[in-house]
């Protein structure tokens, strides 16, 4: 079991997308598909063409991180992507090539106690599969269609299983396909850090098989890391929403990856009274929490 399948697509999905013109190398009229050549990717990482082509072909384990760099530079990659790269390369060599699961970490007491003290933003905790572990009462009432999805498995909403397999996404996410995008991107980017992750697997294993749209975008090999942006949401109780949100990883120890997200309005939009309406519906489940901790 390896990585070069995912090492191969990366890097060739990579090249496809840029022309000679693009990277200043001088082009003719005789070439017979777009992007570059795999020799003219060796010439502008400075390596030769065999050896580029080995490392195409998935033996990158032993690559120096230099190297890595100068590939990423040739290839014009962003933060993201490089970063994807070297945990591909990471994950590559012989002592992590083994079949493994991301410790399911619990939430920390202390973790949902600062959720739920969250009264003005929807805030929650997801894991590298994209599983929500924790939220605040907004945070579930924000995303109540997933929540009652079911789509749900073991008790945990999945963003990409809600994406993919409920069809009422379609109605909830105003601009479904973006976010269908920046879903799998996401998921990409937590397979290049646990490729051998047989849960992480088995969810993409899932979704591929049961939506013909998830396998087009994971064809792709589109990465994200940062999660942040504006997205707008189609509430069956308070209608249209427009919220930036914003994720910060959390510390959980070794072999775990959690990361904390707030999703806010403008101050003085009428999406940020819409959100506060939201909040005031909310607002009996949290006391119900605070009265059951009691």
């Amino acid at each position: 079991m390896d990585n070069r399948d995912d090492i191969r697509g990366f890097l060739a999905s990579r090249r496809a997308k840029l022309t000679p013109a693009m990277v200043g190398l001088p082009t003719s009229s005789r070439r017979r598909v777009p992007g570059l050549r795999r020799e003219e990717v060796a010439v502008l990482a400075g390596v030769s063409t065999e050896w580029y082509t080995r490392l195409e072909k998935g033996h990158i384990g032993e690559v120096s991180e230099e190297v890595l760099d100068a590939v990423a530079v040739a290839l014009r990659f962003d933060d993201d992507e490089r970063t994807y790269l070297h945990d591909l390369a990471r994950a590559a060599k012989p002592a992590h090539r083994k079949a493994t699961r991301r410790r399911d970490v619990p939430l920390a007491p202390q973790v949902q106690w600062m959720l739920d003290s969250v009264t003005m933003s929807a805030a929650f905790v997801r894991n590298g599969r994209l599983d929500v572990i924790g939220s605040n009462p907004l945070g579930r009432a924000l995303h109540a269609p997933m929540f009652a999805s079911p789509t749900i498995v073991d008790g945990k909403p999945n963003f990409a299983r809600y994406h993919f397999l409920d069809e009422g996404s379609k109605d909830f996410f105003v601009d479904w396909e973006a976010g269908a995008a920046a879903t799998v991107a996401l998921l990409r980017a937590e397979a290049g850090r646990e490729p051998y992750d047989k849960a992480l697997r088995e969810l993409i294993g899932e979704l591929s098989t049961a939506s013909d749209e998830f396998a087009t975008y994971w064809a792709a090999h589109d990465i994200r890391i940062r999660h942040e942006g504006t997205k707008r949401l189609h509430h069956p109780e308070v209608g249209e929403l427009e919220l930036t949100y914003q994720s910060v990883d959390l510390p959980t120890g070794k072999r775990a990856w959690h990361d904390l997200s707030f999703y806010t309005a403008e101050p003085g939009s009428q999406h940020e009274a819409s959100l506060k309406l939201l909040a005031s519906l909310a607002a009996p489940a949290l006391r119900a929490t605070h009265t059951t901790k009691g």
